[in-house]
């Protein structure tokens, strides 16, 4: 069977939410990443780089949560937009996009918006400038068509719904006004049963809620340490 090491932040949410559409078989793997657990030596055997999600699909390993999503689309045929060569294009095109500028930008707004000192104002400023540039480009997009590739409900939503339906942790209690069409994206597949069923998954373990010294330690290293 199919083992998803996940937790219940945006990256593994939004695979939780491809697994739970398309009924595949799996078992979860709670990787808590407060106390350090993505840093054992067998998971890094899973993903050298410390993150989750991950997949072990019967010995094949993927990580990486964009990765993720196309490998299962793939594997399964299913939420992958009509086979043409456009299509094809504008969904490895929004995908990246969201892989290297949606989910990074609005990983460092996050970081220097609720966490980092509060002195940083350059860093804050930057960030937060370049995920709103992001999602506004974003809803843009959506404003000329309903979904993000073509006409139909594909893994590029579910890329950016993952980090998508938190803009205002990001961005501000009203940042959901500046970008109307990510929202209303947003609230369509948030109404969707297998969303509700992704973002309970966390429920079902317990994991640390505590964002105290030790997590801090752990999931900011640069804090105690320097590169050699």
């Amino acid at each position: 069977m199919l083992k998803f090491y996940f937790n219940g932040s945006p990256n593994p949410t939004k695979v939780a939410l491809f697994l739970e559409e398309s009924g595949l078989a799996f078992e979860p793997v709670k990787i808590d990443t407060r106390k350090g657990e993505q840093f054992a030596p067998e998971f890094l055997k899973i993903n050298p780089n410390g993150k989750v999600p991950a997949i072990d699909d019967n010995g094949t390993i993927v990580f990486d949560s964009n990765a993720i999503l196309l490998y299962l689309a793939e594997k399964t045929g299913k939420f992958l937009p009509a086979n043409t060569p456009a299509n094809r294009a504008a969904t490895l095109s929004w995908l990246m996009f969201v892989a290297t500028g949606v989910g990074p930008y609005s990983g460092q707004a996050v970081h220097f918006k609720h966490f980092a000192p509060k002195d940083l104002d350059y860093a804050n400023n930057r960030y937060q400038y370049e995920a709103h540039r992001h999602y506004k480009i974003l809803d843009d997009h959506l404003a000329k068509q309903r979904y993000m590739v073509g006409d139909s409900y594909s893994i590029v939503d579910m890329a950016l719904w993952g980090w998508a339906r938190m803009v205002p942790f990001k961005l501000g209690d009203d940042a959901f006004a500046r970008y109307p069409n990510v929202k209303r994206l947003v609230d369509e597949i948030s109404a969707r049963p297998a969303a509700a069923r992704a973002i309970a998954l966390k429920d079902k373990f317990t994991f640390k809620a505590e964002m105290d010294d030790e997590a801090r330690d752990i999931m900011f290293g640069h804090l105690k340490s320097k590169v050699a």
